[in-house]
């Protein structure tokens, strides 16, 4: 199985920063593409950023400029730096990987449990 164990959630000012970091482990053969989503209070859960496997990044519209995806492949961790916070920034966010675990096995999506961000007026 894998896990995915996030950290770094908390409560901040608007304008303030926060860095999160999720880190897989367990039986990963290799990991695609690895993805930030959030879901703000009462409403759907939404793609924030994600990275792949050689580096390219995607960005949902609303964080672009105030938000960077990176991930350390030797680790099997991703991080999302998150600047110029804004209460609207407010949810759980959730860590998703696409991973395979073994030579013959298809890629498979797993999760993180969520962290909570909670951005301050």
């Amino acid at each position: 199985q894998v896990q995915l164990v996030e950290s770094g959630g908390g409560l901040v000012q608007a304008g303030g920063s926060l860095r999160l970091s999720c880190a897989a482990s367990g039986r990963i053969f290799s990991i695609n593409d690895m993805r930030w989503y959030r879901q703000p209070p009462g409403k759907q859960r939404e793609l924030v950023a994600a990275v792949s496997s050689g580096g390219g990044t995607n960005y949902a519209d609303s964080v672009k400029g105030r938000f960077t995806i990176s991930r350390d492949n030797a680790k099997n961790t991703v991080y999302l730096q998150m600047n110029s916070l804004k209460p609207e920034d407010t949810a759980v966010y959730y860590c998703n990987a696409v991973v395979r675990t073994g030579t013959s096995s298809l890629f498979a999506n797993y999760w993180g449990q969520g962290t909570q961000v909670t951005v301050s007026s």
